[in-house]
């Protein structure tokens, strides 16, 4: 089976119900951002199940901003923050998946990152991406410029490395004797 082929739970009935008003969104969006976007991605047309948007790393949070404020498109809840390591130029995608409240629909943004550039953090736009950020961080090594406390959130601050990267061994344990001493202005 081809992966476009629609079926109910990748994307068939969701194109029926949101397809006309993703297409409305998707040209507001290359009319608006036209020299920022990059590949646009549709159900139906590619192996996906809701519209994917690619931004430049410029225009990543004023893109995320509008998707969230502006009428018709309200995607006021950010469901996930996440990165892909791509194994070749630029190595990263930053993933950010949206849902709107609103209208009951979703949309994906990916921007491409290369090894050591700064994503802006999305902390202004949804608060809640902060801790989703440092696991980027922690488990990709992706930094996010203007975070208000971009440290490690599930490994050891004395880990090396960051185990989702792709070339991390498989093997790539570290042992610590001794437990992890806690930071102590996080004590009060």
């Amino acid at each position: 089976m081809d992966v476009r082929t629609l079926i109910p739970t990748n994307g068939g009935e969701a194109i029926k119900k949101f397809g006309e008003g993703w297409r409305k969104q998707l040209a507001t969006l290359q009319a608006k951002f036209s020299g920022d976007l990059g590949n646009v991605l549709f159900p139906g047309e590619a192996a996906t199940d809701f519209p994917i948007v690619y931004v430049s790393l410029a225009k990543v949070i004023e893109l995320l901003s509008f998707l969230k404020t502006e009428p018709g498109f309200e995607y006021d809840f950010l469901a996930d923050l996440t990165a892909t390591d791509e194994e070749q130029a630029p190595r990263f995608e930053v993933v950010y998946n949206l849902f709107s409240t609103v209208h009951k629909n979703r949309i994906r943004v990916k921007v491409k990152v290369s090894e050591g550039e700064e994503v802006p953090t999305a902390v202004s736009v949804w608060p809640g991406a902060n801790w989703a950020e440092r696991e980027v961080y922690d488990m990709f090594g992706v930094k996010f410029l203007g975070h208000p406390d971009l440290r490690r959130i599930l490994m050891d601050y004395r880990f090396e490395g960051h185990p989702l990267r792709k070339d991390f061994p498989l093997r790539g344990y570290q042992i610590f004797t001794e437990p992890q001493v806690i930071d102590p202005k996080l004590l009060d």
